[in-house]
């Protein structure tokens, strides 16, 4: 997150999110670390600074997904785009399974790996909230 994403874009990017993770759905409230505004299509790939280029991505989604875009899927053992948040419909390509994600597609998959997705802490932070009353978004 080098390049400065201007105030007002990146506000409009949280609030688009609803303050959710756009890849994990992991809620920023309660969490130490600020999400990143993260470039879907990279910046070392000519990606843009632009509100349909961006997602909000909690540090760990972020950092995983680094500039990548496709990742292989480990049933079809195909190489696949991960997920695109302005693109895809995430109830297309993840379930839930409790407190865990399933893909329902390859992209799915791949990005449920690829991006660490069902992460021992994020799945406990999961079970807490449902614990607390909280359903998970989808």
């Amino acid at each position: 997150m080098s390049e400065h994403i201007p105030g007002a874009l990146a506000r409009a990017v949280r609030d688009r999110a609803g303050n959710i993770c756009e890849y994990c759905h992991l809620p920023q409230l309660l969490q130490e670390a600020a999400f990143h505004i993260d470039h879907i299509s990279p910046r070392s790939g000519k990606g843009p600074s632009h509100a349909d280029n961006l997602a909000l991505a909690c540090v760990t989604c972020s950092l995983k997904k680094a500039a990548r875009t496709r990742a292989r899927d480990a049933l079809s053992k195909e190489l696949v785009p991960l997920f695109h948040p302005r693109y895809d419909r995430w109830r297309a390509h993840f379930r839930w399974s409790g407190s865990k994600l399933m893909g329902r597609t390859a992209t799915g998959r791949a990005t449920i790996v690829a991006l660490g997705m069902n992460r021992p802490a994020i799945v406990a932070i999961r079970r807490a909230l449902i614990e607390l009353g909280r359903s998970m978004q989808d």
